[in-house]
């Protein structure tokens, strides 16, 4: 349950400092603390797939793995600001979107349209990838990050990894020989360490604690949580759901599914150069090519750990986490702030899709069904106790 319309801000930030609610998102019982993920030793197959996923040597560079583009130190995502992480054989070349956070990602489906029609799983920023394991498979031959120029190039480079022999012990002596099977093997392990592995789902936030029953938010962090919510204010749980989900299980913040929000075009990505360029998100793939309406669309992202992110949307188009939550409440407010001007002085809003798509851009839903003159939905004041509730959503918590 979420907080509802209705409900005047002050008094659910009363009723959840007073007692943790499911409204809020609290509660625990014992059966659904025991579900959160203990440190368990990994599989032989999960094993294998910590060290590839480590490997700089399985790339054209060498020195390029997964495990650059995702840091474990910053919840599987990049330790940098870079809008696109470099790659390709000389590490100079600029990928195509930002590299997401994994964390989680072990608890998406395959691609599907909702009885609504409303698109939902699916991995990458478009929903490409059916599984953990297909996406895998994906940075490997792409000329932007680790670059092989096949799958035989790749197996090539394993069987001269210091852990071979390990490999070759857990799917044959002849696995090498067989490079299409060798490489099935690869991704099968990539997705095990991430099933397996505790660090990719650690449920370790002070929110966790919070909905445990075991750690209090500060006044700024309800009120932060209370504004998250409310459909007349952040409308955050909208996409990015708060409370417990349907089996019990802590809440991801997202739901899978895809909007298209209209951020500003980069000039940061070297492709923009080009004015004509644009990356049109779900309809650039082949089989939804002739669903115009959802060109511009990109995955919603899970928001845990998002305070330590220092790129956001599928662009990186911005560094802060304040930033990027005052785009939401004041692109129709004030776009002048973050679109161009035409040479006749109009604002060029959505200027990151071409014309004829900027129809589908996400302006009926709170906080974008705003005009210029109105009020964002959210003050600076506000946009910074969301900004402190956020926080509570970094893994690794310890009470003071």
């Amino acid at each position: 349950m979420t907080f509802s319309a209705w409900r005047p801000l002050a008094w659910t930030v009363a009723l959840c400092s007073a007692v943790v609610l499911s409204a809020c998102g609290g509660g625990g019982t014992a059966a659904e603390q025991a579900s959160v993920p203990a440190a368990q030793p990994l599989s032989d197959q999960a094993a294998l797939g910590q060290k590839i996923f480590s490997d700089p040597s399985l790339s054209a560079s060498g020195r390029q793995s997964c495990a650059g583009c995702h840091d474990a130190s910053q919840s599987h995502a990049p330790a940098n600001s870079l809008a696109m992480q470099l790659g390709g054989p000389m590490l100079d070349q600029q990928g195509r979107r930002t590299a997401p956070s994994i964390n989680y990602l072990s608890f998406n489906t395959a691609f599907f349209f909702a009885a609504d029609g409303t698109p939902t799983g699916g991995f990458f920023w478009d929903g490409r990838a059916a599984s953990l394991q297909a996406q895998a498979a994906g940075p490997f031959l792409s000329p932007f990050e680790m670059a092989n120029a096949d799958v035989p190039a790749v197996i090539a480079r394993l069987a001269k990894a210091a852990y071979a022999t390990e490999f070759k012990r857990v799917y044959g002596e002849d696995i090498f020989s067989r490079p299409q099977d060798a490489m099935e093997r690869v991704t099968q392990a990539l997705a095990q360490y991430q099933k397996e592995d505790a660090d990719f789902r650690p449920f370790s936030s002070k929110y966790d604690e919070f909905l445990r029953g075991k750690a209090q938010l500060s006044d700024q962090e309800l009120r932060g949580l209370a504004l998250f919510n409310s459909p007349s204010k952040g409308n955050c749980q909208a996409c990015h759901p708060s409370a417990k989900r349907a089996d019990g299980g802590f809440p991801l913040f997202t739901d899978f599914s895809y909007d298209n929000l209209g951020v500003p075009r980069n000039p940061a990505i070297q492709r923009n150069a080009d004015p004509g360029y644009f990356d049109l998100g779900l309809c650039e793939r082949p089989e939804l090519a002739a669903r115009t309406d959802l060109c511009g669309a990109f995955k919603v992202p899970s928001l845990r750990n998002v305070a330590r992110r220092q790129a956001f949307f599928h662009n990186g188009r911005f560094t802060t986490l304040k930033e990027a939550l005052t785009f939401y409440v004041q692109r129709d407010t004030n776009p002048e702030k973050w679109y161009p001007r035409d040479a006749d002085g109009t604002v060029r809003k959505f200027d990151d899709l071409p014309a004829a798509y900027r129809g589908n851009v996400n302006t009926t839903e709170g906080p974008y069904n705003r005009k210029p003159g109105d009020a964002p939905a959210l003050t600076d004041a506000e946009i910074d106790d969301v900004v402190a509730f956020l926080r509570t959503l970094s893994d690794g918590y310890v009470p003071r």
